[in-house]
């Protein structure tokens, strides 16, 4: 690859949520829908599309905008928001863009010749007799499109959404939510050529105890086997079904991944996860053997600001996946170098000495007000912003995975704020396999102190502790080799 590969993947200034990651032609495209730095609500932007090529995940390109959100003759006014977002290459060889404004009940299809171009509005998901999906008394409320152009010419869309709509959002009264559906499509893209059917039901028979779908549909094929995605009930984890057939018969296969860990190692405490929660949304990515989940983190104390992140998966023999934990170098094929400099923003853990908790629900902000979090200086899209860690107070933790160590010996730290005190460095998430200790004392400004560091030769993650008065503001760590004639 071109340079080292993080999580998020896309830059710092960059907020793409529910990316759903395809491969067309020798480029790997990520839609999703497009939050802004400091937004009020989800999704206030209009859809952009980011590639890279397949043999490089760390050289990625913004190839511009996409779909705008007024193109829709329903929102000539652009109110309604652009919610996530999913693409196929249909039978005709155009690439056919399925989306839904926010809660209106309504699933959109656009057309375009090329991957990331710019789509064309084709029309809204009908029944043959035109009436509008989403418009008939008793339908199942339209939501987060998933679709699969299948082998044999086949279309599949699916959709589904856990929590009923109130009739102001959607302007329609006693729409259906069942949980996850399916229906068939006709070659025209558009039209229904079956009626949408329950998939997953959020509840009773054919539900997945304690993983119940929620939302986020997203559909894959592996060989014979279709591998259905989405977010469970908790919001905060993908999951995964498996069918040897794409309308029926599917299986639960388990976690992909939780924002926070959960569910790895046995640990269901969401106030002590691995990293602050909320919604999340993403898709598989198959290249060669090797397969992805992509995902979202969230950012700025709040669920407007979310970001794109990925982590490679493992396989079992059996050809199930196991649980990705969250890291630092989801998609750099291995740990990070153990010499350079890093952006604290990387940080794949954090949390205070109370714990962690949810960024949805009101009054998070007071109720998380001594908490570290993810935040930038400047407005959204400053291209030279800086994205960095905030607010850590006495006992708060910022933890990256992986680096190769063993070569560095001296390790650096940037800080500003309002704090007294020390940053102890830890190699593993328990904090007890000490590696270095950094005085730190900001006043206002950005200040470099730096320590002596000590580590085997390895992989090993780092554990930045701080401890002392006031709160720091993380910004960046180095790692390098202080010899002799540099020390002179």
């Amino acid at each position: 690859m071109k340079q080292q590969a993080f999580n998020p993947y896309l830059p710092s200034w960059e907020y793409i949520p529910d990316g759903e990651p395809h491969v067309f032609g020798d480029r790997v495209y990520v839609y999703g829908s497009h939050d802004h730095f400091g937004a009020p609500i989800f999704c206030v932007g209009d859809y952009v599309c980011w590639s890279a090529p397949v043999n490089d995940l760390s050289d990625w390109r913004m190839d511009g905008v996409i779909f705008r959100k007024n193109q829709d003759p329903k929102n000539r006014l652009g109110i309604r928001l652009l919610f996530a977002p999913d693409v196929c290459r249909g039978p005709d060889g155009r690439y056919y863009l399925y989306y839904a404004f926010d809660f209106m009940g309504l699933i959109g299809v656009a057309v375009c010749d090329e991957p990331a171009g710019h789509y064309e509005f084709l029309g809204h998901i009908r029944y043959p007799d035109h009436t509008l999906w989403g418009r008939r008394k008793g339908d199942q409320f339209p939501f987060d499109p998933g679709v699969l152009a299948d082998e044999d010419g086949r279309i599949w869309l699916y959709s589904g959404f856990y929590t009923p709509t109130p009739r102001l959002l959607t302007g329609m009264k006693k729409l259906r939510n069942d949980g996850g559906v399916v229906a068939e499509l006709e070659q025209d893209m558009v039209t229904l050529k079956s009626e949408p059917r329950l998939l997953f039901p959020k509840t009773g028979t054919g539900s997945f105890p304690d993983h119940e779908f929620f939302e986020a549909s997203s559909i894959r094929k592996d060989k014979d086997r279709y591998l259905f995605v989405y977010s469970s009930r908790h919001n905060h984890e993908l999951c995964y079904a498996v069918s040897n057939r794409p309308d029926g018969d599917f299986t639960f296969g388990g976690t992909l991944v939780s924002q926070g860990d959960l569910f790895l190692n046995g640990n269901t405490d969401e106030h002590h996860a691995a990293n602050y929660l909320g919604n999340t949304h993403g898709g598989l990515l198959q290249l060669g053997e090797d397969w992805y989940v992509f995902y979202h983190r969230q950012t700025n104390r709040h669920s407007y600001s979310r970001q794109a992140c990925a982590e490679k998966l493992v396989r079992n023999p059996d050809g199930s996946f196991r649980q990705a934990e969250v890291t630092s170098c989801g998609l750099n094929g291995g740990p990070l170098s153990g010499l350079g400099t890093y952006e604290a923003r990387i940080a794949c853990n954090l949390w205070s000495a109370q714990g962690t908790g949810r960024y949805d629900g009101s009054g998070v902000r007071k109720k998380l007000k001594n908490h570290p979090y993810f935040t930038q200086t400047g407005k959204d899209r400053e291209q030279d912003g800086d994205q960095y860690i905030a607010n850590m107070q006495n006992g708060a933790v910022a933890g990256f995975k992986y680096f190769a160590t063993g070569e560095a010996n001296q390790i650096q730290v940037e800080t500003s704020g309002h704090g007294c005190g020390y940053f102890e460095v830890f190699l593993d998430a328990g904090c007890k396999e000490l590696a270095a200790e950094i005085s730190v004392n900001p006043n206002g400004g950005k200040v470099v102190t730096n320590a002596s560091f000590t580590a085997d030769k390895g992989i090993f993650p780092l554990f930045f502790r701080y401890q002392g008065t006031g709160s720091v503001n993380f910004h960046s760590f180095s790692l390098s080799v202080k010899t002799k004639e540099t020390a002179e």
